[in-house]
């Protein structure tokens, strides 16, 4: 659980920082006010990038965490975590970014530009998604060069996890495509385009009614760590430490347990 209490100190950290500015703005104040900063007024609009794997799970802690800090609103932006990367080296004005790997973490940390450094919270496995039934009969990674597979792009997590998954069983496979994120892989399954493509295990919890998962061994070789970071110039810099410290609280940990992620 050290990436935890890494989570947990880091958004401590930003919440103190920002705690100090706002003492040393305001002037001086009483001795009995003066013992200890003044906890962080958080406000406003917290902008979270974040994976689209992370979509269900987030969506909900997004409403847990308004609930619990009245005025503030959460607003996402879900997708594929190398698109969303190059976005925020970009320019675009971010809070908190929670990637589905640390490669494509490391886009935004190597242009500096996360206030401290990012903490693991959680971890994902692959699992193959196939129509309601399995149809195909789809037992393992062999059996997908007999039908209409989709995969997630290699520059994506979820594609780089699949290749090395489908490396590490000796399976050379031809999707007939490649999709931007993991959500666009899974909804081909569900549009009966193919049948089957690799995704996460809690892309098929969440669409349990839809779609059913395929395990198999090779996955345990490819599980991608989950990292998430606020960003050094966050518009609403005591709303990103406050989202930071709830994602590593002990609720947020169910939720996220709950959709099938597991810890780090």
């Amino acid at each position: 659980m050290r990436s935890v209490r890494r989570l947990l100190a880091a958004s401590a950290v930003l919440a103190l920082a920002a705690g100090l500015t706002a003492c040393s703005s305001s002037g001086s104040g009483s001795a009995s006010n003066s013992s200890a900063p003044a906890r962080p007024e958080v406000k406003g609009t917290v902008t979270v990038f974040a994976a689209a794997s992370l979509k269900e799970s987030f969506t909900e802690l997004g409403k847990r965490f308004e609930a619990a800090y009245p005025g503030t609103t959460v607003t996402f932006n879900f997708g594929g975590s190398s698109a969303l990367a190059q976005s925020i080296v970009s320019g675009a004005p971010v809070d908190v970014f929670a990637a589905a790997s640390p490669a494509t973490m490391k886009t935004v940390t190597d242009a500096k530009l996360t206030g401290g450094d990012p903490s693991v919270f959680v971890r994902n496995t692959l699992e193959i998604a196939v129509a309601k039934g399995n149809p195909k009969h789809i037992a393992g990674l062999k059996d997908l060069t007999g039908v209409k597979t989709a995969l997630c792009a290699k520059e994506v997590p979820c594609g780089a996890a699949a290749v090395t998954a489908l490396g590490a069983a000796g399976v050379q496979l031809t999707p007939v495509t490649y999709e931007q994120d993991v959500k666009g892989a899974l909804t081909k399954v569900e549009l009966g385009e193919v049948d089957a493509s690799l995704v996460y295990q809690t892309d098929v919890k969440a669409d349990a009614d839809k779609i059913e998962g395929v395990n198999f061994p090779e996955a345990a070789q490819a599980v991608n760590d989950y990292p998430i970071a606020a960003l050094a110039k966050a518009p609403n810099s005591n709303g990103a430490a406050a989202f930071l410290g709830y994602v590593g609280s002990a609720d947020a940990r169910r939720v996220l347990t709950e959709a099938g992620f597991q810890t780090p």
